[in-house]
């Protein structure tokens, strides 16, 4: 393995970085909660990226958000792929440093990432019909369960009158649908195609957040993106620079050329062959793109998480985000 990377680095093109053709690849530790926001890292994986800068990147995967932020915190992982920023938040504001993120994926209705489904023969025609006491699985973590949660409140429903929300790991999301266990779901893609797909579900709205929450279907939510640790930064500043560019090339490809890498979903995210090119692709972008109106709107869904009580103190989100 390291081998191929050393030949892989030594191959480069020229615009390879100087150091990362001169020696052999630094290894990056990267906390994976492997959905369809990874993509960017297994681009980098795949395509030689990483290699080219002379990085070998270490994938940890895990099953939630929560566990990227302690293998960040314990300096298990140096970095991550795609942290939800409201975690992000939460333990920034009590340990300065610890999630900084260098790119934010956007994700609306467009865009999609999180939406609700309903079963097939559900009368639901929008959020504001899931009622009588519609029960309701989650994608894991607390910033999923809450923002289905608000969302939900938004639309002037009650919890344990109108709907129960019950955490559920990804993986069964499908068939908890297709036996009839929930009535709904709140879950993020690849999971929301493939249960539309089989037949398990139908989308009932999608870019929930965008619209009930930030009040603009069209608007952004940066609900999650690559981050690395200030102590990653500190000990490793060259290192980091060039995964950190490495990360931009396979960023600036997908947007080039998304149809050349869309097959990495089915080889990499669990989804069918056949169902890789209907995947919703988020809008990757480097923290040194974002506009004025993207960190408002980032702002914007950060304060909705402190006034609900989800993230403990007001943060300014511009002290999450670096460009490096």
């Amino acid at each position: 393995m390291r081998r191929r990377h050393l030949l892989a680095a030594a191959a480069g093109t020229l615009a390879a970085p100087r150091l990362a053709r001169a020696q052999a690849a630094d290894r990056v530790r990267v906390g994976i909660f492997n959905v369809t926001t990874t993509l960017p890292f297994h681009v980098a994986q795949e395509r030689g990226i990483f290699a080219r800068h002379g990085i070998e990147a270490q994938a940890i995967m895990l099953q939630a958000p929560p566990l990227i932020v302690q293998a960040m915190v314990s300096g298990d992982a140096d970095a991550t792929s795609n942290l939800v920023t409201i975690e992000g938040a939460n333990i920034n504001a009590r340990r300065a440093g610890t999630a900084l993120f260098f790119s934010l994926n956007g994700q609306n209705a467009d865009h999609r990432m999180e939406q609700f489904l309903v079963r097939p023969n559900s009368t639901a025609r929008a959020v504001r019909d899931l009622r009588g006491g519609a029960r309701i699985l989650t994608a894991p973590g607390p910033a999923n369960i809450n923002a289905a949660r608000f969302v939900l409140r938004s639309q002037g429903l009650e919890e344990g009158r109108d709907f129960t929300l019950t955490e559920q790991p990804m993986g069964v999301h499908v068939g908890a649908l297709q036996a009839g266990s929930f009535d709904a779901a709140y879950t993020i893609e690849p999971v929301a195609s493939i249960a539309v797909r089989q037949g398990a579900a139908r989308i009932l709205e999608a870019g929930v957040i965008s619209t009930h929450l930030l009040g603009r279907r069209e608007a952004f939510t940066w609900a999650s993106g690559p981050a690395v640790t200030e102590a990653f930064l500190q000990r490793r500043p060259e290192v980091a620079r060039r995964y950190v560019a490495a990360w931009k090339d396979a960023v600036e490809l997908i947007k080039r050329d998304p149809a050349s890498v869309r097959p990495l979903f089915a080889s990499h995210m669990n989804t069918p062959a056949d169902l890789a090119d209907a995947i919703p692709m988020l809008d990757f972008r480097m923290a040194a793109d974002l506009t004025p109106t993207d960190v408002q709107d980032f702002q914007r869904f950060i304060d909705i998480a402190v006034q609900q009580g989800v993230v403990r103190e007001r943060v300014d989100v511009r002290s999450m985000i670096r460009s490096v």
